[in-house]
């Protein structure tokens, strides 16, 4: 699940897609994969929507610029498959192979304490965000203000403890400071 742009839980789901459009005229949809291998979006049995209103049996059909071309059970038409555009997919937790010691789905960190390694409470991480360029963290300071983004590497997050409910945040320099106030052209100031 590495290629997560915003993992998510929704109770036991996991979020592993999100249709981005229809393609051709029989009811194809195009599919931005959250999973490690996009293809794998089909890999976990019949995705779901949050609130359960709609399942799918997905069948990938190939890939196009970077997102799956797939046929969804049901879907039969261009207008059915225009009209599930933005649309999130999800699959049962249970449904998804166990993580080994060291590993986790990007979904498990979402809630997670963020700490900082010389101690004290940065805030809670509430998204994870893949852009192309490599995993960020989206976390809401405990203090209130502005979210802060901090890069998913190792030497920016050193320690990830999902069984503890939490992970260690190494800031790179600057990224907790305040941004200097703008400057008042008409003060004379520069």
């Amino acid at each position: 699940m590495a290629r997560d742009r915003k993992s998510r839980t929704a109770g036991d789901l996991v979020r592993v897609g999100r249709i981005v459009g229809a393609r051709g005229l029989k009811g194809e949809v195009r599919i931005a994969s959250f999973t490690a291998k996009p293809g794998d979006v089909a890999a976990y049995g019949p995705v779901r929507d949050e609130a359960g209103t709609h399942s799918f049996k997905v069948t990938v059909l190939g890939e196009a610029k970077g997102q799956i071309v797939a046929r969804l059970s049901g879907i039969t038409d261009r207008t059915a498959a225009e009209a599930l555009k933005g649309l999130y997919l999800y699959v049962p937790r249970r449904a998804l192979p166990s993580t080994k010691d060291g590993e986790y789905y990007h979904a498990d960190l979402i809630g997670l304490r963020a700490e900082l390694v010389g101690g004290g409470m940065l805030g809670t991480v509430t998204a994870v965000h893949d852009y192309g360029a490599g995993a960020s963290l989206e976390v809401a300071r405990a203090a209130g203000g502005a979210t802060v983004m901090v890069p998913l590497t190792v030497r920016a997050v050193p320690v990830v403890d999902v069984a503890g409910g939490r992970l260690v945040i190494d800031p790179p320099e600057g990224l907790l400071e305040s941004p200097e106030p703008p400057r008042n052209e008409r003060s004379g100031r520069g």
